[in-house]
C-alpha cells in the first residue's frame, strides 16, 4: 500500500471559524496568565517583604502602560519591542 505524503498544509486550519476559535483559545490563556502575573507583581508592594522606591514603581507602570499601547497598536501593525530592564 502506498503511503500518502503530507505537505503540512491543512486548509481547514485557515478557515475564519478555525482562526476565530484559535484566537479565543490562545487569547484567553494568555490573558489569564497576564492577569495572574499582574496579581503576583502586586504582591511585591508588601513593604514588610520588599524594599522599593517610588521611581521603581513609576518605571514598572510606565513600562506596562507603554507595552499596553504597543500591543494595542500591533493589532493594526507588526512592530516588535525591546525587553524590560531597570537599568
Amino acid at each position: 500500500m502506498e503511503e500518502k505524503k503530507s505537505t503540512g498544509y491543512d486548509p481547514t486550519l485557515y478557515s475564519e471559524e478555525a482562526k476565530r476559535k484559535r484566537f479565543i483559545r490562545v487569547a484567553e490563556r494568555r490573558m489569564n496568565r497576564l492577569l495572574n502575573d499582574l496579581r503576583l507583581l502586586g504582591n511585591t508592594s508588601n513593604k514588610s517583604l520588599y524594599s522599593y522606591e517610588r521611581s521603581d514603581v513609576d518605571k514598572i507602570f510606565g513600562e506596562i502602560e507603554k507595552k499596553v499601547t504597543e500591543v494595542n497598536s500591533k493589532f493594526n501593525s507588526g512592530k516588535q519591542s525591546k525587553p524590560f530592564r531597570f537599568e
